[in-house]
């Protein structure tokens, strides 16, 4: 390999780099609000709030079983605490979409490893989480306790045109 493309690739390398970087971003501040069992509301030191929902994870609707225990285990691990938020994008509704971190504790991934919630696989990009719900699926652990009927994932009963819960 010549120098010439030597220095080809590592300018690429870096640029590549340098434009994952600028695209992520952290939001710090304090939980004052737990909407349900993925979405926080953020208060960072400016006083502004900020709407977060939890990314790759979709847990229980506030009426479907198991979105009050979500919702309170959420609450339980990050509520008027201060977090960080890793995040690169808003959804349609103008919230971001991230992980919440509580130092070095993975928020989302508590949600998912205790059975609150499911993998959102649609959309998932943390190649950790399929195993950990795996887990809590076979240890029967939160939602994974309840009957196969009350266990409906949460976008397919957002899209169901009769909610039974």
């Amino acid at each position: 390999m010549t120098t010439e493309m030597t220095k080809e690739i590592l300018t690429t390398m870096l640029g590549l780099f340098l434009v994952g970087s600028v695209q992520a971003a952290m939001l710090y501040g304090k939980a004052v609000h737990i909407t349900d069992g993925d979405t926080i509301t953020v208060l960072d030191s400016n006083h502004e709030k900020h709407r977060v929902r939890l990314k790759n994870i979709d847990c229980p609707e506030k009426k479907q079983p198991w979105g009050t225990k979500a919702k309170r285990a959420l609450a339980d691990k990050v509520g008027n605490k201060r977090v960080r938020i890793d995040w690169n994008k808003k959804d349609r509704y103008g919230r971001i979409i991230g992980t919440v971190m509580l130092g070095d504790f993975n928020i989302n991934r508590a949600m998912v490893q205790e059975g609150h919630c499911w993998v959102y696989l649609r959309y998932n990009d943390d190649p950790v989480l399929p195993s950990l719900e795996s887990q809590a699926k076979q240890q029967g652990k939160g939602l994974w306790s309840l009957p196969d009927a009350q266990r409906t994932p949460p976008w397919k009963w957002r899209h169901s045109k009769v909610r039974k819960f």
